[in-house]
């Protein structure tokens, strides 16, 4: 289960269970915040009048809620179900998944560092929350970008096992880029030219390409790192582009 420290902020979203249910409002345990509980209003769970909130709401399911107020002193928490989109919904249940996964890659850094899961947690974790809102973000940027953790004051020391963790327990997703290539030649032989030109491209980078329709072509790639690549797929194309004799050709990355 993850968790997360003292109270969340209004505005957030969170994952909370139905704990118990009278006829105008459902109070909720918040999934993320140990021994916190928040109330779910019947004015609250859709934009339509309705008579008994037992018809939206069930008792021990999980929902996504946004907090709309807060007073710690008394320690109450106000939830909304009518104020969150689908959107926010979906991308809350996501994002808890990949703490989900983060959770368990701090408790991987745990056990090596000789810690349980709850001292992890308050050496490493939350501080790692705070700073960087997810711990998931945390791990992914010392996946690609590690000098963001150096520039936010993680230690030296857990940031390169988190890079190491995170290099092993993170699948990258592969993606596709592709590029529309217009390419004309000249001379009487111009459609050797451009099969030479196309067939050199695809033996020295071992692209995808297809023919369109005269004179555009495809041409596509596939990387887990479409930054770094998309740059050095267009810095190919351009040098490869101004070495072309007796023709000319331009390329769109992204477009037709």
């Amino acid at each position: 289960m993850v968790k997360r420290k003292g109270f969340p902020s209004e505005g957030e979203v969170v994952l909370v269970t139905v704990k118990n249910i009278t006829p105008y409002s459902a109070l909720c345990a918040l999934n993320e915040y140990a021994g916190k509980e928040g109330m779910i209003h019947v004015s609250e769970v859709s934009g339509k009048w309705i008579r008994d909130i037992r018809k939206f709401v069930k008792q021990d399911k999980e929902y996504a809620a946004k907090v709309t107020r807060i007073d710690q002193e008394k320690g109450h928490i106000n939830l909304s179900l009518k104020r969150l989109s689908k959107k926010a919904k979906d991308k809350k249940i996501q994002d808890y998944k990949k703490e989900e996964h983060a959770e368990k890659m701090l408790g991987i850094m745990g056990k090596k560092l000789g810690m349980t899961l709850d001292q992890a947690y308050e050496k490493i974790g939350y501080n790692l929350q705070e700073t960087f809102g997810d711990m998931f973000i945390a791990f992914n940027n010392a996946l690609e970008n590690p000098e963001i953790l150096d520039r936010r004051g993680i230690d030296k020391k857990y940031i390169e096992l988190m890079k190491e963790i995170a290099k092993e327990n993170i699948q990258k997703k592969e993606i596709k880029i592709k590029a529309v290539l217009d390419l004309r030649f000249y001379t009487s032989d111009g459609i050797n030219g451009v099969k030479e030109f196309l067939n050199s491209l695809t033996n020295k980078y071992k692209w995808e390409i297809k023919y369109i329709s005269a004179p555009k072509y495809s041409i596509e790639i596939k990387t887990n790192n479409p930054k770094q690549a998309e740059r050095e797929f267009r810095e190919s194309l351009e040098k490869e582009i101004s070495e072309i004799k007796d023709g000319v050709a331009s390329f769109n990355i992204g477009g037709d």
